[in-house]
């Protein structure tokens, strides 16, 4: 049998058997979403570092080290540890208010009564979940695909079918304890790249010479091309980062079912032990760049690198890491959207939540089967559409009065405006649009959101 093929059906069998093994089978809707709402911050803590090592984190972070030196890992790296940390008084204020709550839309819905609003962040993190779960899908298969020789779109289904095995058994206690098994792998695996890489790949003077890039000139952040790489790559990516945790179901999932006064803990250490990844994923670009290696596809690059610089059976934790990695967000994303059917069907059941998990994995199968389409491309823009619901949700947590005219005008002008700006400049390559775009979207949704609230107000006064 093909040793990749091993590692990924060993993969499923541990998660599998774990999950059954270490959880129980749950027949109650709403604990199949929240649990008993009193998780350990421990746990979450490495659930939602879990959650948050989606493809960009594994690949992303290696290609901009190898590409753009210090200053493409420094605007990938900082931004996504921050975003987690920034979210914490967030997390703990729509805890505070909706003690019993599963979801945002939920939230919203209950504060606003508004269909109209429940609908439009529906959509968001709905859509949301579809493209990250596409990104997760097409990222895997195209490695694993190449290593086993089964066509790319099958490997998405198998991918698919494997995340949803076991999520489906007990809902959110099986996608925290997975992760959680998930991550203290990933974590071990990435510090012994490193040691590993730094000793065999020329030491610490080819490290430093990659931070310059393999261009050799990214190795500040204000040169010229440091100031490039901030326009075209930086603020986009740092505004899509840190609004991710606001518009990802995902994480106010995870902040209704930690313990309340855990909350501030997990999602910290959470943000720091997810930063270990990315930074040992990002030293192996700079080391590849310091020895000048010559990449084939920047995309893989750090694939490419464990097949030049370690032995043979490195490629074994490698691959581990990686299906890891992709499938602990695969199946967070699962949960997320169960917990979403709760604000679509007036019937509440387990058939409902588990009928929408399949639904996200055709969808994400779908995306992931778009011809030419690459990680970068779809991590920008769903990166942007996250942002089209930032102020108005962080407007709302901190008590600003907005209108539900106010804040669906808002949202849709972001993703009307805002978004295809965006994603004009990300196909063209057009550093200018892709800084426009992004800062349009969040902008717009804000400002819309909170004029129309003050006009209303005026209108009635």
């Amino acid at each position: 049998m093909n040793y990749t093929l091993a590692v990924l059906l060993a993969y499923a069998a541990v998660m599998f058997g774990a999950t059954v093994l270490m959880t129980k089978k749950e027949g109650n809707v709403e604990k199949f979403c929240v649990g008993n709402r009193d998780i350990g911050w421990g746990v979450s803590a490495l659930s939602i570092a879990a959650t948050w090592i989606w493809a960009p984190a594994l690949f992303t972070s290696t290609e901009n080290a190898y590409t753009k030196g210090f200053a493409g890992l420094f605007w990938f790296l900082v931004p996504n540890v921050l975003c987690l940390i920034l979210f914490i008084p967030f997390a703990k204020r729509i805890r505070e208010e909706m003690p019993e709550g599963i979801t945002l839309s939920g939230y919203m819905h209950e504060k606003y009564q508004s269909g109209s609003v429940k609908k439009i962040y529906l959509f968001q993190l709905g859509a949301l979940s579809a493209l990250s779960t596409g990104v997760q899908l097409l990222a895997g298969s195209k490695i694993l695909s190449m290593l086993t020789g089964i066509p790319f779109a099958t490997m998405t289904m198998i991918m698919a079918v494997i995340a949803f095995s076991y999520s489906q058994f007990s809902g959110i206690r099986a996608s925290i304890l997975t992760d959680t098994i998930q991550m203290v792998f990933m974590l071990a695996a990435s510090i012994g790249f490193v040691a590993y890489g730094v000793k065999n790949g020329g030491g610490l003077e080819t490290l430093l010479t990659g931070l310059r890039g393999a261009t050799g000139d990214a190795g500040c952040l204000f040169s010229a091309s440091g100031l490039e790489i901030f326009l075209g790559f930086g603020l986009p990516t740092t505004i899509g980062l840190i609004s991710g945790p606001f518009g990802d179901q995902c994480f106010w999932q995870r902040a209704f079912c930690v313990r309340k006064e855990g909350i501030g803990r997990a999602f910290l250490i959470g943000a720091l032990l997810f930063g270990i990844v990315p930074l040992s994923m990002g030293i192996i670009g700079f080391i590849g760049a310091g020895m000048g290696y010559a990449a084939e596809d920047t995309g893989i690059i750090n694939f490419e690198l464990i097949c030049a610089l370690f032995p043979s059976w490195a490629m074994t934790p490698f691959l581990a890491m990686v299906i890891s990695g992709l499938l602990s967000t695969v199946d967070s994303n699962l949960c997320a959207v169960s917990s979403l059917a709760m604000d679509i069907f007036q019937e509440k059941t387990l058939g409902k939540t588990k009928l929408s998990m399949l639904f996200l994995l055709a969808a994400g199968i779908a995306i992931a089967n778009i011809p030419g389409l690459t990680v970068t491309h779809l991590f920008l823009m769903y990166g942007t559409l996250r942002a089209s619901t930032l102020l108005p949700t962080v407007l709302i947590l901190k008590g600003v009065r907005l209108t539900p005219q106010g804040i669906v005008a808002g949202i849709i002008s972001a993703m009307l405006i805002g978004l295809p700006v965006f994603g004009y400049g990300n196909i063209k390559g057009i550093a200018i649009y892709k800084t426009v775009g992004s800062l349009l979207t969040v902008i717009l949704s804000g400002t819309v959101a909170l004029a129309l609230s003050r006009k209303r107000e005026v209108d009635r006064g």
